[in-house]
């Protein structure tokens, strides 16, 4: 008996227009906020039809967030051979920088308005606000065994401490978030938790 034909895969999506797609809605934040976040005009500037957009994000909220995803620094290979709380003090930099520009602005007016369970701020927590903390709890757990920081204090709620003020005022806008203000965040984990204060100049 002859074998059923073999169905041939659906059309693969392209790295190339992915990259068109988040770096026009990087643009469009960064220019208009989320009000000019359309799918016509992301579109128009990747370059693209519609319907490729629509075969990986099914609204502009959610291209939107992963322009944000895609927009955020990762740890690099220097920042990884650095002190450990050198590396947190340089990741919160990166992350209050991203935050302070229009791009960072547009995604926190974006926040605001939606549910707290819909996929745009789910995304938010599972895509981005994660991996942050997934790092940070490595930096943490390395800054104990070097005896920067002190052993006695909940990984957690260390975590919240750290990052919790770069996103009370990202969806507060009742102050910047520039480098003074990244190191400010360190400076006081430090005083509150460290056991030296080495290691993070």
């Amino acid at each position: 008996m002859d074998s059923p034909p073999v169905r041939a895969p659906g059309r693969p999506r392209s790295k190339k227009a992915r990259i068109a797609i988040l770096k026009a809605a990087r643009e469009l934040l960064q220019q208009g906020g989320l009000p000019a976040v359309t799918m016509e005009a992301i579109a128009q500037r990747a370059g693209v039809g519609k319907p490729t957009i629509y075969r990986t994000w099914a609204n502009r909220y959610e291209v939107a967030m992963a322009a944000l995803v895609d927009a955020a620094p990762e740890t690099t290979a220097s920042s990884r051979k650095a002190a450990p709380l050198d590396a947190l003090r340089h990741q919160l930099r990166q992350i209050a920088a991203l935050f302070d520009s229009a791009l960072g602005r547009g995604v926190a007016t974006m926040l605001i308005a939606a549910d707290a369970e819909s996929e745009v701020a789910r995304a938010f927590r599972n895509r981005f606000i994660t991996a942050r903390r997934d790092e940070g709890r490595a930096m943490l757990r390395e800054a104990l065994l070097m005896g920067d920081l002190r052993g006695k204090f909940d990984p957690e709620i260390a975590l919240d401490l750290i990052y919790g003020p770069l996103f009370y005022r990202l969806l507060m806008g009742h102050g910047g978030m520039g480098q003074d203000y990244a190191d400010a965040i360190v400076d006081c984990l430090v005083h509150g938790l460290g056991a030296s204060g080495k290691g993070a100049a």
